[in-house]
């Protein structure tokens, strides 16, 4: 270690310890939490679950309903008394406040798209005849519900553009209720199909609609029981949804999911089966151009579930997909549909990044790769040559290159963290971009600096880690609070994007950090297979080692070091904090996965065994009982300060989760930091959220990591404001 290094990180030591000292007082009173004597035998490991009654549901039990209610208000007492809470909820809320738009989708001759006015709880769906037209409002889901909790979900117009199919969310479910809209008159119709569950919207024609959905739950378990028997059903405008067709289900093994994706011209609908998280399906065809009962007849054209297949899109009777088949960072393939056995033709072969998606637009394939974590962009011709490179960012997310065959434009998104979505329109004939939309900004995107770095893990693994900073405090070398974010799982990638919370935060002089753990799909299959099952422990020496990188670099003050992560990042948060506690000085665990010995229980859970493995077989148990957070809690320690964040309706990780893991916590007395849980109403795991609950829990999280921190905001504590309520 260099001298410069020991200076730097004795200097950061006394800084925390000074802050922590004036920090400390007396642990806190929280409320009295009801232990009971359940004990299991696993494997001959004699194991307490002493309040497994918390898994009841919040909205069914009375006693976890008050339970909730007592911890709500100690946490909401502290909270209010953070002088950093109302600096972030007015800051935040002003960098929220511009006009946003979302990618536009052309059907005939219209153009639609979301728009939100800057703080609208909920954004709007409007349409334009042509693309210089006058914008129309054609669905305001701010109307929907007094609390604005109710969100316009999924969308998409018939092809010609006549009718439109959305997908309702509401209180933050994962359930959805369908509808359709005449977009002429901008009447709803009579239709409505209810119990429709992680579904693709995929119009035949204009007379009817292909959706998945479940059996309704029983009365009382709408929120935590298991999911399973998914079917493929198409609805026939005008008819009630009891006389929807069933296309496809596989009632002999109900824990296969069915998705249909549809192409561009309507022609095929491919229907992807599988039975956990892992990208591995069985394809089916339907050939939607044959007449009578020929057209319901599925076509079986990939056998097993061995390997992912995304759609990319249809011309004539050749289909185009992308695959990981043979590939670990994928390639494209296309496959002539007229002949008998499919025989599968190599289009894009395998590159050294990772091909995340392709389209078909006019007669050009649009594709899109990751490389180290950033986005790539290039235009093929529809045999996989002549690659066109598009000028992106240097360090930004691209996603969009929508459209169909034959359409002369397509539309991309490009963002960073220090710059939100800006949307442009690309004239595939000339290759020349517009701008379509762009936000005017209250802040300078110029002052911050963004920079990649590599930092090695604990076993030399070379990882990821994006910082960003003022580029004041970057050139001056100073450390200072910072927040690091992970999630290492399920092979999601991990992109540039932004954020007003924590633009709020680098704004007051904390820094932001990303770290690209293994688990994800940065880099294909490999760096997924190397942070999960056996090896998921290498997920969180991936996160330790980024939190030991950030202090030794001078980034961040030893004791100023803040972490969060949700779902599988939330589970990352609650692991790393138990084998860990002296690194970090504040945590974050939102709607985590807290219990690895009953995940599998509850709604979606029996999926996660792909990533987690399974806890009634004995090698599995041993690896998950090693790091589950709930378990591994060690009393009397010197814990960060938590504040656990989970909301009433999370269908998809249930809150018992975070219940059981706080009161836990709380038992153990690990420390005198606080120890608290918040826990939203009408809200699940995060989407269809409404602006005003966002800014309200963000300026809770970012005053709390504040606190914690020593992040010191001028005048934050003279712009307290009294709580009327």
């Amino acid at each position: 270690m260099s001298v410069f290094v020991r200076v730097a990180l004795a200097a950061t030591l006394a800084f925390g310890a000074v802050r922590l000292a004036a920090q400390q007082t007396n642990p806190m009173t929280y409320p009295e939490t009801r232990r009971t004597n359940v004990v299991e035998s696993h494997f001959g490991d004699r194991i307490a679950d002493p309040y497994r009654w918390l898994e009841n549901s919040v909205l069914t039990d009375p006693e976890v309903a008050d339970w909730v209610k007592r911890e709500n208000a100690v946490t909401d007492a502290y909270l209010g008394g953070l002088p950093q809470r109302d600096w972030f909820a007015r800051r935040i809320r002003e960098l929220l406040s511009f006009e946003r738009f979302g990618l536009p989708v052309k059907a005939g001759g219209r153009y639609f798209y979301q728009r939100n006015s800057g703080l609208q709880n909920q954004s709007q769906l409007f349409v334009r005849h042509g693309l210089a037209g006058t914008p129309r409002l054609l669905l305001d889901p701010n109307l929907w519900a007094s609390d604005a909790a109710t969100a316009l979900d999924e969308w998409e117009p018939s092809q010609g553009g006549q009718l439109l199919l959305y997908s309702v969310q509401d209180g933050g479910s994962d359930w959805r209720v369908l509808r359709v809209l005449d977009v002429a008159s901008g009447k709803v119709l009579p239709d409505e199909v209810h119990w429709a569950k992680f579904t693709q919207l995929s119009w035949v024609g204009s007379k009817g609609f292909l959706y998945s959905r479940m059996p309704q739950p029983k009365l009382g378990e709408e929120f935590t029981g298991k999911a399973g028997n998914s079917a493929l059903y198409f609805h026939q405008l005008g008819t009630p949804q009891t006389r929807d067709r069933l296309i496809y289900a596989t009632p002999d093994h109900p824990e296969l999911y069915h998705e249909l994706f549809l192409t561009s011209n309507g022609r095929y609908g491919l229907i992807r089966s599988y039975n956990g998280t892992d990208e591995r399906y069985e394809l089916r065809l339907l050939d939607l151009s044959r007449r009578g009962e020929a057209r319901w007849q599925p076509r079986l054209l990939v056998s097993g579930f061995d390997n992912d297949w995304k759609l990319v899109d249809s011309l004539g009777h050749r289909l185009w997909l992308v695959t990981n088949k043979d590939a670990p960072r994928y390639r494209m393939v296309s496959v002539d549909l007229s002949q008998g056995e499919p025989q599968w033709i190599d289009v894009i072969p395998q590159r050294e990044e990772t091909l995340s998606e392709g389209t078909i637009v006019g007669r050009t394939l649009v594709v899109s790769y990751l490389k180290d974590a950033t986005s790539r962009a290039l235009l093929y011709d529809l045999g996989g040559h002549g690659a066109k490179s598009i000028a992106l960012n240097d360090i930004g997310t691209a996603s969009g290159f929508k459209g169909r065959a034959g359409d002369p434009e397509t539309f991309y998104q490009l963002s960073s963290f220090n710059r939100p979505s800006t949307i442009f329109r690309m004239d595939l004939a000339s290759g020349e971009t517009s701008i379509f939309a762009q936000p005017a900004l209250t802040f300078r995107p110029e002052d911050y600096a963004v920079e990649q770095r590599f930092y090695p893990s604990k076993d030399g693994t070379r990882v990821p880690l994006f910082i960003i900073r003022k580029r004041s405090i970057a050139a001056a070398g100073r450390a200072v609070p910072t927040l690091l974010y992970g999630y290492g799982g399920f092979n999601i990638s991990l992109t540039p994007g932004f954020s007003a919370s924590r633009m709020a935060w680098l704004e007051a002089g904390g820094a932001f950090a990303l770290a690209n753990l293994r688990g994800g799909g940065e880099y294909g299959k490999p760096w997924h297979d190397a942070g999960r099952l056996a090896a998921k422990q290498n997920v969180f020496d991936d996160f330790i080692a980024a939190g030991e990188y950030l202090i030794a670099q001078g980034i961040t003050p030893q004791g100023g070091l803040a972490i969060q992560g949700g779902s599988n990042g939330g589970l990352l948060v609650g692991a790393v904090v138990n084998q860990r506690p002296d690194l970090f000085a504040a945590a974050n665990p939102q709607v985590g996965v807290m219990d690895m010995l009953r995940f599998d229980r509850f709604t979606e859970g029996r999926t996660w065994v792909d990533d987690y493995g399974k806890p009634e077989v004995e090698a599995d148990y041993r690896i998950l009982r090693s790091y589950s957070p709930y378990h591994n809690i060690r009393a009397g320690a010197d814990y960060p300060a938590i504040l656990v964040t989970t909301a009433e309706t999370d269908d998809r990780v249930v809150p018992a989760h975070s219940f059981k893991y706080t009161a836990a916590l709380q038992a153990a007395r690990a420390g005198v930091r606080p120890h608290l849980i918040r826990v939203d109403t009408r809200a699940g795991h995060g989407s269809g959220k409404p602006t005003d609950k966002a800014i309200a829990e963000n300026s809770d999280i970012f005053a709390f990591f504040a606190q914690w921190t020593g992040l010191a905001i001028p005048g934050a504590s003279v712009q307290k404001t009294v709580n009327k309520d």
